[in-house]
């Protein structure tokens, strides 16, 4: 089987092709550096871009794949969640595509996708489910924060999710404070791979409560207050690695601490965590070495397919296929809100 899949929840255009669980191509166009100046994802900016990029990014997808459009067995795209106007480009591409080849249209579910993304090796790449087993799986990136019991293959339950901020949405905002670019959390990363974690002391919201929710808007409000009455803090260089630092450990320790939680609770041996926040450097290393105290498997997205990408999508599509799911009328609509 193959299929080429498509894509543009939100501000990054992928395209990428895919044959019996390998992955001959994965392409994704970026527009971090048209969204930096407005400091966050502007929609509007976003779907012109998934307009201007998406059919560039699928040929050379087919081209570095050696695939032609004949040789498709069907057609993939992201149906949601994500910003409306950017899942309707990508959407109605493929189901464009799928049309004029008389050929299936699977609509992917883009946070069921990063769930199964840790079981995508990359040398060659290509998804290997022959270890899966029930899992505890942390989904963390810009917009989302979630705690999932998969129970098995396409059978799980969200047990928890941010009531405010996403993880990845404090980094952003923390490191707007401290004067760094969008999008700041992989600046943080690196500035406090030199800083001191110990340093300041802010909040771990509701790391101590019983449940299995996150929240982040009021870390985010610590940092702002306490830059507020230390403004200089930031401008001296040791001191933002040190701040960096100080608010990554905080948003770090709870995301471990609640993930290992659960799973000791509901007597899961294995750990997974995806999403573009799963790059970061000390949520990987803590993780872990968490499981690894606890007695637990973990396994972490690799960083290439932590990212919002249609690989991901694909694999996904593909597998769902196989099992008889997925498949949606090529005039199917978008599902913005569409939970997990």
């Amino acid at each position: 089987m193959t299929l080429v899949a498509i894509e543009t929840s939100c501000d990054e255009t992928s395209a990428a092709v895919v044959r019996d669980g390998c992955i001959l191509s994965n392409v994704i166009s970026s527009q971090t550096a048209i969204h930096a100046e407005y400091g966050g994802v502007v929609p509007e900016l976003a779907t012109r871009e998934h307009l201007r990029n998406l059919m560039p990014v699928a040929r050379q997808a087919l081209r570095e794949a050696h695939v032609t459009v004949a040789e498709l067995d069907a057609v993939a795209a992201t149906r949601g969640p994500g910003l409306p106007n950017a899942l309707l480009a990508g959407l109605k591409a493929a189901e464009a595509l799928a049309f004029s080849l008389r050929k299936p249209m699977l609509g992917v579910h883009h946070h069921e996708a990063h769930l199964y993304s840790p079981w995508i090796l990359t040398d060659p790449p290509r998804a290997d489910f022959t270890q899966f087993e029930a899992s505890v799986s942390l989904i963390v990136s810009g917009g989302h924060t979630l705690l999932v019991l998969v129970e098995e293959m396409f059978r799980h339950r969200v047990l928890g999710s941010t009531l405010d901020d996403a993880a990845g949405e404090c980094f952003d905002k923390t490191g707007k404070l401290m004067g760094l670019a969008y999008p700041a959390g992989p600046e943080i990363d690196r500035l406090a791979a030199a800083g001191n974690p110990k340093a300041y002391s802010f909040p771990r919201p509701m790391l101590n409560e019983a449940n299995d929710d996150f929240s982040f808007a009021g870390l985010k409000t610590s940092v702002r207050y306490f830059l507020e009455k230390n403004p200089a803090l930031p401008d001296d260089p040791q001191t933002l690695r040190d701040l960096c630092a100080s608010a990554q450990a905080a948003i770090v320790d709870v995301l471990v601490a609640k993930t290992v939680r659960a799973a000791r609770r509901l007597g899961r041996r294995c750990v997974t965590a995806s999403g573009g926040v799963a790059c970061n450097s000390a949520l990987r290393r803590q993780l872990a070495a968490a499981c690894q105290e606890a007695g637990l498997r973990c396994r972490l997205s690799d960083r290439k397919f932590s990212t919002d990408n249609a690989a991901m999508i694909g694999i996904l599509a593909e597998r769902k296929w196989m099992a008889g799911l997925g498949e949606i009328a090529v005039d199917a609509e978008i599902e913005p809100s569409w939970a997990l």
